[in-house]
């Protein structure tokens, strides 16, 4: 879709933000955004982690590319990510053990994100270190979007708070079923209702203006 592509020198940068957002379009890394965002805090480190993984997975494959082996670049794939996703669960560990220890095994899981690997097949391997740098930030700051959207809405209908800070005073009561599994169920099929409408939307106007527009010539 061409012409849905954002201007600028690296598209890459902008198109995870909306147009190819990793959760909200193409529906991947659903299971961390159901599991860890009963809260906002965790959903926005579970999103940094990643970000931090495939930033640094794509650096490496993209740089390596026309040495890594056609027969064995998933498997070379996975060792770079599964190298980077150890980086951050030590890091996570050592700077925020309370944080590391709601997580649990997610942290490591990062490793079978098909985010992460997707991209480095897809994107990475293909293109150089500039734009893959840039498409990396990009899916990587819309995925962690997405997780703090459905945390933050999580935490504050479930617990009257935001990253711990209370919001409402004594009198709220908390609509306690947001920060069980089917709370994260219910907020992300919302959110998804909401995006495919409004991305319905531009893609009718989008399609009307050129149809004007050719009419006009």
């Amino acid at each position: 879709m061409a012409d849905d592509a954002p201007d600028g020198r690296y598209p890459e940068l902008t198109k995870g933000f909306w147009r190819e957002n990793p959760v909200f379009v193409q529906t991947l890394g659903l299971c961390p955004a159901l599991a860890v965002t009963n809260s906002a805090i965790n959903a926005l480190v579970m999103g940094l982690a990643t970000t931090f993984v495939l930033l640094g997975s794509s650096l490496l494959v993209s740089s390596l590319r026309r040495q890594i082996p056609k027969q064995v670049r998933i498997t070379t794939f996975i060792i770079i990510i599964a190298t980077f996703v150890t980086v951050a669960d030590l890091t996570l560990q050592a700077i925020a053990p309370d944080v590391h220890k709601e997580l649990g095994a997610f942290i490591a899981l990062i490793v079978v994100n098909c985010i992460i690997l997707g991209r480095q097949e897809a994107f990475a391997s293909k293109n150089t270190v500039g734009r893959s740098l840039a498409d990396a930030t990009g899916m990587g700051v819309g995925f962690t979007a997405a997780l703090f959207l459905v945390g933050a809405i999580r935490e504050v209908l479930g617990a009257g708070s935001l990253f711990g800070v209370d919001l409402f005073g004594p009198s709220f009561e908390p609509w306690s079923v947001m920060l069980l599994p089917p709370g994260g169920f219910l907020t992300l099929g919302v959110l998804l209702a909401v995006f495919a409408k409004v991305a319905a939307r531009r893609k009718r106007r989008r399609t009307a203006a050129r149809l004007a527009e050719e009419a006009a010539r």
